[in-house]
Order: C-alpha cells, then structure tokens, then sequence
C-alpha cells in the first residue's frame, strides 16, 4: 500500500484493455526471453493478487509468488513488537531465495522500464553475469523526474569503464527551470541532467543470496531497535564493490522511465502509454 499515492497502485489500470504497468514490464521482459516471473507480495494480498494475473499469464511464463514476511531469514531474533514496515528492499529479493536459481533481473512493480531496458538486462544476464559481476540498468536522470512534487533518486557514480564506483541517496529531487536540485539539510545543490541514476533495476546471478542473508542478519542486529530501518537493495551493492572486490556495470537506456509516485502522476502515465501503443510498440490489448 503506497503512502503518498494512497492505494495499491501496482494493480492500477493504465492501458487501453485494463493493464497494469507490471503488465507491461512482465510483456517487455518475455519478449526480452525471461522464462519465469516471481513476485514477491503480501500473503494478504495473494488470493485478489493471483485471480488478476494467472488468467493472463497462463500459458505464456512461468509463475511463482512468494511472501514478505517481517519474520522471514531474521537471525535469532523475534521481530520487534513496533515494527510495521517490511524490512525493506533487499530483504524482499531474499524472500525469493528458494524460488529463484538462475541469473535474474529485480524491478519495481510500479515503475515503467521500456522494451530497451529489458532487452539490456536479458543480454547481461545471458553473456556477462558471473558471481563476481552484478549489473544496474542506468537511467539519464531527466528521464525519471516527476512534475507533481519531488523523488528521491540513487545517484550513480561511475567509473571510465562505466563500473559502479558508488550509489548517492539523493532525496528531494526536482526540475527548476533549466537546472536539476536535490536539497539536503536545507541546501540546494546542482545534479547534471544526463546523471546515471538506479530505478531498482538490478541484475543479479543467482550466487548473490547468501551474501544477502549474511548482510541481512549483520543489519538487523546494528539495526535492531531502529523500528524504521529498511534494508535497502543499493547496500548490497555497495558491499559488493567495496567489501567482495565485485564489479557492478552500470548499463545506459535509452528508455524513458515513468510511475507513478504521486496520484497526479497517474493521468500522465495513462497518457504515456496510450502514445506508445499508438506508436505500435505495444499492442492495444497485451494478452489477447
């Protein structure tokens, strides 16, 4: 459920036939030669979750779900009794370990990525993924903004052989005039427009979960009583560039990014894809 959009809006229709936006990333991603889609969800969620995508899907990639639950690959601690929120990110990737073991790609179900970006990660993960090689897809940061209000963006640092030399947190994030700021601490500081920067596009060889298992129970031992504390998929990476001596290569799209952060956001995505299709990328009606 997403606190600034005020609804479950991964099941939100967009396209001309009812689609969700997942809609369109799982169609990208089998045109692209994904064989299996996992999706990680609430258990409260499964039964209304499944009668909206089993019918489409049937027949055409393979299915698995499985569940976030706070309690899931804690070390030997119960959950906090305050805690509400997941543990965030990262630990939902590890919520898939025993679903997945192939080289695979993790998305937001909210988030609009484009045929290119699938296409990109399909060919990493088909020719260059190994356990010493990670990969993030880079978006030009001008391409993800929002004009209903500000976002909060990794901001990828990147070294002449386009590696991953560090992620930025940058919150607050926006357009104005010509010029794009992030503020911190009340400061407004300049980010350039063609900034790489991660949508929580990853790709990953299956090789990585236990290193996420052992980071996840370090973390939430440091974290413990911090009951808003998220374990967070860009610390994976950074421990595996900075502690593992791993390579993460930050692959440029040319896609053009959109979602849905604010319920303002929403007519503008519609908008999007209504042009794609009328463009022919996408057919009117995904699964017919």
């Amino acid at each position: 459920m997403a606190s600034r959009y005020g609804s479950m809006k991964q099941i939100q229709s967009f396209g001309p036939s009812g689609e969700t936006i997942m809609d369109y990333s799982i169609y990208d991603a089998i045109r692209a030669g994904f064989g299996k889609v996992v999706f990680i969800i609430r258990e409260d969620f499964a039964d209304n979750f499944k009668s909206i995508f089993e019918p489409k899907l049937n027949g055409r990639i393979a299915t698995e779900y499985v569940y976030q639950e706070k309690g899931a690959f804690l070390p030997d601690v119960t959950v906090p009794a305050e805690r509400t929120k997941p543990w965030g990110t990262a630990h939902a990737v590890l919520c898939a370990r025993y679903a997945v073991k192939e080289p695979f790609a993790v998305i937001n179900a909210d988030d609009f990525y484009g045929k290119d970006s699938f296409e990109k990660a399909a060919a990493f993960l088909i020719n260059d993924s190994n356990e010493n090689t990670y990969s993030i897809i880079g978006y030009e940061l001008a391409k993800t903004l929002s004009d209903n209000g500000t976002v909060s963006r990794g901001v990828c640092e990147v070294d002449e052989n386009s590696n991953l030399v560090s992620i930025k947190e940058r919150t607050k994030i926006y357009r104005e005039g010509d010029k794009i700021l992030y503020e911190e601490n009340d400061v407004k500081y300049e980010v350039p427009f063609d900034s790489s920067v991660s949508m929580n596009f990853w790709c990953f060889p299956p090789t990585m979960f236990d290193a996420t298992e052992k980071l996840f129970h370090d973390f939430v031992r440091e974290n413990y009583s911090d009951i808003k504390s998220e374990f967070f998929i860009p610390l994976l990476g950074d421990d595996f560039v900075h502690n593992q001596q791993g390579t993460i290569k930050v692959i440029p799209t040319s896609a053009q990014w959109f979602g849905v952060t604010y319920k303002e956001d929403a007519p503008v995505v519609k908008a999007s894809v209504d042009k794609l299709v009328a463009g022919g990328e996408y057919p009117a009606s995904l699964w017919a």
